[in-house]
C-alpha cells in the first residue's frame, strides 16, 4: 500500500458539491434539503480500510452495487481547532490528493432509509493518493477558496466523469472552520470534498453507463496537478 502520508488519523468525508447533492436526490424525488445550505454536513469513514495507488478493492459482503466517488481531500498537517472561515484556515493544511470514496449502493439504500449513516456501506474501502501535493504548489489555482483543478474517472480507460473542483459550493476554509468547530484538527486527519458533480455511477445511472463496477474493472480517478489514483476490483477474498 503506498499511502501519501505515513499515518492518517481519522476521515471526515463532506458532501459539497451541490450538483451531486441535487442530482442524486431529484432521482428520488426530493428537493435539496433546505439545511444543506446552512451547514458544510459530513460523515465520519473508516482508517482501517484505506487503499493506496494501485491496490485491490472488492464489494463488501451483500454487495452487487459497487460504485466509485471521485473526490479531492486536504491533509490537514498542523494542529488547529475553531478556525475562522476564512484564508487563514488554510495554514493548517498539509496539501491535497485525490479520494476513493468506495460505495456500495444497495447497502447505502437500506441504511439511509434509517436515516443514520452511511456506515457499511462506505467503510469498507477508501483510496487515497498517489501523492500529497503541497497547498503552496496550487496557489495559482486556489480562488475564493475553492481549487480550480480538472477531474475525470475511467473505468478500463472510458472516462465516465468529468468535473473541476472549483464548481463545490462550500470553500475549503468554510469546510475547515466547521471541521474543527469545538475540536483538534490533528496532522494526519482527511478532510474529503465529497463527490463532484457527475462523479459516480449512481448519480450517472448504472443503465447509462452499463452497470455497477465488477471483478476485473480497472477505476482510474485524475485530478490536475495531483497525479492518478487507480485501483482495481477484484472478487471478494474468502476471509
Amino acid at each position: 500500500m503506498t499511502l501519501p502520508l505515513p499515518r492518517i488519523n481519522s476521515i471526515r468525508d463532506f458532501y459539497a458539491f451541490e450538483q451531486h447533492v441535487r442530482t442524486c436526490r431529484g432521482q428520488r424525488g426530493l428537493p435539496v434539503a433546505p439545511e444543506w445550505y446552512q451547514v458544510p454536513v459530513f460523515y465520519f469513514s473508516n482508517t482501517a480500510s484505506l487503499r493506496g495507488d494501485g491496490d485491490a478493492v472488492w464489494a463488501p459482503s451483500g454487495s452487487a452495487a459497487l460504485d466509485y466517488e471521485l473526490e479531492l481531500a486536504c491533509v490537514v498537517g498542523t494542529a488547529a481547532s475553531n478556525l475562522p472561515p476564512d484564508d487563514s484556515a488554510m495554514e493548517c493544511v498539509a496539501g491535497f490528493t485525490i479520494f476513493n470514496d468506495w460505495s456500495a449502493r444497495d447497502l447505502q439504500k437500506v441504511e439511509m432509509a434509517v436515516g443514520l449513516g452511511p456506515s457499511k456501506s462506505k467503510d469498507f474501502a477508501n483510496s487515497l493518493g498517489p501523492a500529497l501535493v503541497p497547498l503552496q504548489e496550487l496557489r495559482d489555482c486556489y480562488r475564493d477558496g475553492r481549487l480550480w483543478l480538472e477531474m475525470t474517472a475511467t473505468v478500463n480507460g472510458r472516462e465516465l466523469s468529468r468535473g473541476n473542483a472549483g464548481t463545490i459550493h462550500w470553500s475549503w476554509p468554510q469546510i475547515l472552520a466547521h471541521a474543527s468547530r469545538d475540536t483538534v484538527l490533528l496532522p494526519g486527519d482527511v478532510i474529503g470534498s465529497g463527490t463532484v458533480g457527475g462523479g459516480c455511477i449512481l448519480e450517472l445511472t448504472p443503465e447509462r453507463v452499463g452497470g455497477w463496477l465488477q471483478p476485473g474493472d480497472r477505476v482510474a480517478l485524475a485530478i490536475e496537478r495531483l497525479g492518478t489514483l487507480t485501483n482495481h476490483v477484484v472478487q471478494r477474498p474468502d476471509r
